[in-house]
C-alpha cells in the first residue's frame, strides 16, 4: 500500500516535472525566437545605419563639390565687375579730362570775346 502511495506521489511529481519541462520548453523556444528576431532587426538596423552613413558621407561630398563651384563663381564673378569698375573709372576719368578741357576752351572763348569787344568799342 505504503509502495502503491509512493509510486502514485512519484508519478505525480514525474507528471509535475513533464509539465515543468514541456513549459520550461515553451518558454526557451520562445525566448530563442524573440532573440533570433532580435538578432534579425539588430543587423537589418545596422545595414541601415551603414547605408545611412553611406548617404551622408556622399551628401557631405556633393555639399563641398557645390560649395566649391560657388565659390568660384563668386569669384569670377568679383573679377568681372572688378574689371567694369576699372573700366567705368577710367571712363570717368576721361570725362573729366574732356570737362576740364571744355571748361578751359569756353575761358578762352569768353577772354577772346571780351578782347574783341573791347577792340571793337576802341574802334568806334
Amino acid at each position: 500500500d505504503e509502495m502503491a502511495h509512493e509510486a502514485k506521489l512519484s508519478d505525480e511529481r514525474a507528471s509535475k516535472a513533464m509539465i515543468d519541462a514541456a513549459r520550461l520548453a515553451d518558454e526557451l523556444r520562445a525566448e530563442q525566437e524573440m532573440s533570433m528576431a532580435l538578432e534579425r532587426d539588430r543587423k537589418l538596423l545596422e545595414a541601415q545605419v551603414k547605408d545611412l552613413s553611406m548617404r551622408c558621407d556622399d551628401a557631405e561630398t556633393n555639399a563641398l563639390k557645390g560649395g566649391k563651384k560657388a565659390i568660384s563663381k563668386m569669384e569670377t564673378r568679383i573679377r568681372e565687375l572688378e574689371s567694369e569698375l576699372d573700366a567705368e573709372n577710367r571712363r570717368f576719368g576721361d570725362a573729366q579730362k574732356s570737362l576740364r578741357k571744355s571748361e578751359r576752351r569756353i575761358k578762352e572763348l569768353t577772354y577772346q570775346q571780351d578782347e574783341d569787344r573791347k577792340n571793337h568799342e576802341r574802334m568806334q
